[in-house]
């Protein structure tokens, strides 16, 4: 048995029986459930205690990436949408049709964060709309990361099923 063979049977380097790719799933949802519209959830919780200046420094960094997320999307929304669609589009087919396990690895971490990404910008919109300030912009920062999290575990759990069916039925030595 050679050295490469030894390590890769060592190391599996398939996608779903690879501790990288979870940790890399763990990491990516705590990111996305703690940074809300770009700001760190805590700014939210440190404003609904302290208030002052601390909830114009909230409202400031919000109001900031609203916009700037709003002007991307008006900007180049259509192009951005019909890439992320192409990409998704071509994850998916090389994934499920032609059975390319590190694209549905990569589709089952993509298509859960475009859903993210939608609802980033849903709720940037509203905020924009209401010019929402104080309780009410909490309120909505705070609706925004249950979404968030509801959608991570809903992705994580799928992504572990599929990882376990993927890793029973390929097995642990690639047969």
């Amino acid at each position: 048995m050679s050295f490469y063979q030894s390590v890769f049977e060592l190391i599996d380097m398939r996608s779903f029986s690879n501790l990288w790719f979870w940790i890399a799933l763990a990491v990516l949802w705590s990111t996305a459930s703690h940074w809300v519209l770009g700001v760190p959830y805590d700014m939210v919780l440190r404003a609904r205690r302290n208030g002052g200046q601390a909830e114009q420094d909230l409202e400031d960094l919000v109001r900031i990436n609203s916009n700037r997320l709003l002007y991307i999307a008006n900007v180049s929304g259509l192009w951005l949408l019909g890439l992320g669609c192409f990409l998704l589009t071509g994850l998916c087919v090389l994934g499920f049709f032609y059975r390319v396990e590190i694209a549905q690895a990569l589709f089952l971490l993509g298509f859960p964060m475009s859903i993210v990404g939608l609802l980033s910008l849903s709720t940037a919109r509203l905020i924009y709309q209401e010019e929402a300030r104080g309780e009410l912009l909490r309120q909505r920062l705070t609706r925004h990361r249950l979404y968030v999290q509801m959608t991570g575990m809903v992705s994580i759990f799928v992504t572990a099923l599929w990882g376990m069916y993927q890793n029973m039925n390929i097995g642990p030595l690639g047969g």
